[in-house]
């Protein structure tokens, strides 16, 4: 469904329409996106939830950029991704949107401090080190910089990965269910860090979760039915 009103945020920071994507090939090929249409206004916070399968995660894929669409329009912080080449596509990534994954992706033979300023320095950053010490110290983590990921616990590991995503400061965060790989009190202190940031620095959040409750703390929710996409309001206010 197309959604291009109906909420207070100004401008738009993702806009899709038409989308379809199908994976495989022959008589394994399966439809994962059916013409999907949506659009997430700038500074809003939206839950993708749905159950394993129903396509949330390809459709976060394809809002980065990460996995490319059969066919539709993808447009991101004014910028048709169709149009820009790989190279392109990693850079304005790396400029826009931060990504956290539920599996952390951390670069092992790095310690916390320099996988936090991997994307600075990619991107030409000259105080590199010094942002990714102050990012590690919001998340709580200025006692563990100099240690590498296996030596960190699970929800130390996210919060590195949360400081890498935050650290050069992009407009739009993306987070595939940040908290399957954590127990329920780490898992509640790293969504309480991803709307911390939401809120203090106003950037626009798409989170993918199959937790209704989490869900509902953001400003919509979407809800993913096999390749179709519907919407639910929230019915109660917020309690970030």
């Amino acid at each position: 469904m197309n959604d291009t009103s109906g909420h207070p945020f100004a401008g738009t920071a993702i806009a899709l329409s038409g989308v379809n994507l199908s994976l495989g090939g022959g008589a394994a090929r399966v439809r994962i996106l059916g013409d999907i249409g949506l659009n997430i206004g700038r500074g809003e916070a939206v839950g993708l939830l749905g159950p394993s399968g129903s396509g949330k995660s390809t459709l976060l894929m394809v809002m980065t950029g990460l996995e490319r669409a059969d066919s539709g329009s993808v447009i991101v912080a004014g910028k048709d991704l169709h149009k820009l080449g790989e190279d392109e596509l990693a850079r304005f990534r790396g400029r826009n949107i931060g990504i956290v994954f539920q599996a952390f992706h951390l670069i092992p033979t790095m310690t916390a401090l320099e996988n936090v300023a991997v994307p600075l320095e990619l991107a030409g950053a000259p105080d590199a080190f010094a942002r990714a010490e102050q990012e590690l110290m919001a998340v709580g983590l200025g006692d563990r910089m100099s240690h590498y990921p296996p030596e960190l616990s699970g929800g130390e590991q996210q919060r590195v990965a949360l400081a890498r995503a935050v650290a050069p400061n992009p407009a739009i965060i993306v987070a595939d269910e940040p908290t399957g790989n954590l127990d329920e009190a780490t898992g509640s202190e790293i969504i309480e860090l991803l709307f911390r940031g939401h809120r203090e620095l106003g950037t626009t959040l798409v989170l993918v979760t199959h937790d209704a409750a989490l869900a509902a703390r953001c400003d919509r929710v979407l809800h993913m039915h096999s390749v179709r996409i519907g919407e639910r309001l929230p019915q109660t206010a917020k309690t970030e």
